[in-house]
C-alpha cells in the first residue's frame, strides 16, 4: 500500500487482505466509489464478493469476524459487503449474504446495482462482472425501477416521522431523479447529476440546496422548525411525483 493511500485506499486494502481467507474469487464497487461520485467520510462503500460455493456456516462466521475486526478502522462503518456464489448469482430475486449498518443481514442485488456493475463497477480483485452476472435487459431494469417507487417508496411517504431525517430526505428525492432518468433515458446517473436533475423537475429549491451543502459543502445550521418545514416540502412533492412516474411508465 503507497505511504500517501487515503483512508478509504487503505481500508479496501486491508478488508480484501482479511478476506483471503474467504478464497474470494471477485470484489466489485458499485455506488459512489464506481460511479465517480464518491465523498470520503460521507459516501458508503457498496461492494459486491463473490466466494467459492457452497456458503457454509464456517464462511458466514467468517464474513462476521472480518466485519468485526474492521470496527475501528476509519470509514469502516460505512462499508457495505453483499456475498454471492456463482451458483446463486443470476437471479435478481434472490437474498444473499450481506453485512451492512454493523450487522448480518440478507439483500438481493437489484437489477439497478447489476447494471452498475455492469456499466460501470470497479473491479478491486479478480475478474469483471460481466464474467459471473447475466446482463440486465432494459425491460426488466425498468420494471424495477417503476416498482420500487410504487411500492416502496410511495408508502413511505406518508409515514410523516420518517422525514424529518437526512437519509429519507437524500435517499428519496436522489432516487426519485435517477429513478426518471432511467425510464426517459435508459441510463444511470450519479448523485451528483441526480441533483442537477431535480431542480430541472421542480423539486423544492430549498431542500435541493440542503442537500447539496451536506453532500458537497458546508450544512448550515438548522433546527426544528427547519427540520419540520423540509419535511412537509419533500412529502408534499415527491408523493404527487411518484405518483405521475408510476401512471406514465407503469
Amino acid at each position: 500500500m503507497p505511504i500517501d493511500a487515503t483512508p478509504t485506499e487503505a481500508l479496501l486494502a486491508r478488508f480484501l487482505r482479511d478476506l483471503v481467507p474467504l478464497r474470494p474469487l471477485a470484489l466489485w464497487a458499485h455506488g459512489s466509489l464506481a460511479g465517480g461520485d464518491y465523498q470520503e467520510g460521507r459516501s458508503d462503500l457498496d461492494l459486491i464478493a463473490v466466494l467459492p460455493d457452497p456458503l457454509t456456516l464456517g464462511t458466514v462466521r467468517g464474513v462476521v469476524r472480518t466485519h468485526r475486526r474492521l470496527r475501528a478502522a476509519p470509514l469502516a462503518a460505512g462499508l457495505h459487503c453483499t456475498y454471492l456464489t456463482p451458483a446463486a448469482s443470476g437471479d435478481p430475486g434472490r437474498s444473499h449474504l450481506t453485512w451492512a449498518h454493523g450487522r448480518v443481514t440478507r439483500r438481493p442485488v437489484t437489477p439497478v446495482t447489476r447494471r452498475e456493475l455492469h456499466d460501470f463497477g470497479r473491479v478491486l480483485h479478480g475478474g469483471p462482472p460481466a464474467g459471473l452476472l447475466p446482463p440486465v435487459p432494459d425491460r426488466q431494469l425498468g420494471e424495477f425501477v417503476v416498482r420500487d417507487q410504487r411500492d416502496y417508496w410511495r408508502p413511505h411517504v406518508d409515514r410523516a416521522r420518517l422525514w424529518r431525517q437526512d437519509v429519507w430526505v437524500d435517499l428519496g428525492l436522489l432516487t426519485f431523479a435517477r429513478a426518471t432518468v432511467t425510464l426517459r433515458d435508459g441510463r444511470l446517473v450519479s448523485k451528483r447529476e441526480a441533483l442537477s436533475e431535480l431542480t430541472a423537475l421542480g423539486a423544492p429549491a430549498e431542500v435541493v440546496e440542503d442537500i447539496t451543502r451536506r453532500r458537497y459543502g458546508a450544512p448550515a445550521p438548522r433546527d426544528e422548525a427547519w427540520l419540520a418545514r423540509r419535511a412537509g416540502l419533500t412529502r408534499a412533492y415527491l408523493g404527487p411525483a411518484i405518483d405521475e412516474l408510476v401512471t406514465v411508465y407503469g
